[in-house]
């Protein structure tokens, strides 16, 4: 094992993470990143046909994410791989504490093991959830070649990596502890130390104080996090470009963002109409460029789904084909039935009478016997305003018998 895998497994069996609480109940709500049907429609258009998938959580932690799948997809084969033995212990009494394993139908297998070492493991994945490992990882490249190596062809894979414009502060922050450290790095004990007595010391008006207290202060008072934030051993920080250089190493799909509407460029020049013009004769990748460089502080992270092609996506621009699908509700909403909805994303949405009336066929429709035309029939309602749901990720269609 290389010295900088040694050091990082050091760290997560010092601080083992994430530090969230092991619970007597199973979580609630939903992540709909790690709920299958969810994410493959996010990424296709389409509910996926099957649900008996499997399921690699690559760099699981202390299993809050592990258990969220095994919440989302209670008939999944899951295989959940960590370097850190500390966090694997956490992981395997978070499940056991929380009574999940009593609901799960399917099968939770937990392995130490190098990241990219996944190649090892048998058969390919169908969903693969990598969040906040690749970047810690002394190749980022090797690791997510790994991973791509292990999805199944039309698998999606969700990575998270941090972003360099958004953490600058933190980068700094990182530097300064190292340098006061000296050879006593790599005691993150002490690293966390002399990282709070540093934002202690320094005036209230520092710049690294005030980004510290604006956006990270809640989720470093736990001295887990603020390791992983400031005395981590190695971190790798993209920005758009390197990002997309870091994606086409692994030869696969760049499907698109899982938080799409901050990567939307009408939300900072849409009051001036020349500059959105020029915004639009741009590509994708010029326009994401431009938003983090217009919004650097939005942008400490990128969120992202790739697929291993041939991935087929379906837009229902076809009369015919989007009245022969089977529409049901998107199992990651919140507050229904009701007309004011949390979405998919968990932000608040209102939908009129007409929506409710379909949205109430289309939650009666579990079993997949009526088509939209058959609802359309039944209601006052348009294609369109059908498009509408879709797109805003309300219902979910398939063309499965």
């Amino acid at each position: 094992m290389s010295e900088v895998r040694k050091a990082v497994q050091k760290l997560y069996n010092t601080y083992p993470f994430p530090p969230d609480p092991l619970m007597d109940e199973p979580p609630s709500g939903y992540n709909w990143r790690w709920h299958y049907q969810s994410a493959y429609n996010f990424c296709t258009g389409i509910k996926p046909n099957q649900d008996k998938v499997r399921i690699l959580d690559a760099g699981c932690g202390t299993g809050s994410g592990t258990e969220y799948l095994m919440l989302h997809n209670p008939h999944a084969e899951i295989m959940a791989i960590d370097i850190s033995e500390k966090a694997l212990e956490t992981a395997q009494k978070r499940i056991d504490k929380s009574g999940i394993l009593k609901e799960f139908k399917g099968s939770i297998t937990f392995k130490q093991m190098p990241l990219e070492t996944a190649v090892t493991l048998e058969g390919t994945f169908d969903l693969i959830n990598c969040v906040g490992v690749l970047h810690h990882l002394p190749d980022p490249d090797a690791g997510i070649k790994a991973l791509a190596e292990k999805l199944a062809v039309g698998g999606i894979m969700h990575i998270f990596v941090y972003g360099e414009l958004g953490r600058w502060e933190i980068q700094l922050m990182q530097n300064a502890i190292a340098i006061l450290q000296g050879d006593k790095r790599g005691d993150y004990v002490d690293g966390v130390k002399v990282g709070r007595d540093i934002f202690a010391s320094l005036p209230p008006e520092n710049r690294l104080v005030k980004r510290e207290k604006e956006r990270w202060q809640w989720e470093n008072k736990r001295d887990e996090s603020f390791a992983d934030m400031y005395v981590h051993p190695c971190e790798t920080d993209y920005n758009l470009n390197t990002l997309f250089e870091f994606i086409e190493s692994s030869g696969l799909e760049f499907i698109g963002f899982s938080n799409p509407d901050i990567w939307q460029i009408e939300r900072l020049l849409s009051n001036n109409s020349d500059l959105m013009s020029r915004a639009k004769e741009l590509t994708e990748k010029q326009r994401y460029r431009l938003i983090e460089l217009l919004d650097p502080e939005n942008i400490t992270h990128y969120e992202f789904f790739l697929a291993k092609a041939p991935l087929t996506k379906h837009t229902w621009q076809d009369d015919n084909v989007l009245k022969q699908a089977k529409p049901e509700l998107n199992p990651c909403l919140f507050g229904w039935p009701s007309k004011n909805l949390l979405d998919y994303q968990f932000k608040p949405v209102v939908i009129d009478d007409a929506d409710f009336v379909f949205m109430e066929h289309c939650a009666k429709n579990t079993s997949g016997e009526l088509t939209v035309a058959d609802i359309l029939n039944q209601v006052n309602y348009s294609l369109d305003q059908t498009r509408s749901l879709i797109e805003k990720q309300l219902i979910m269609l398939n063309l499965q018998d």
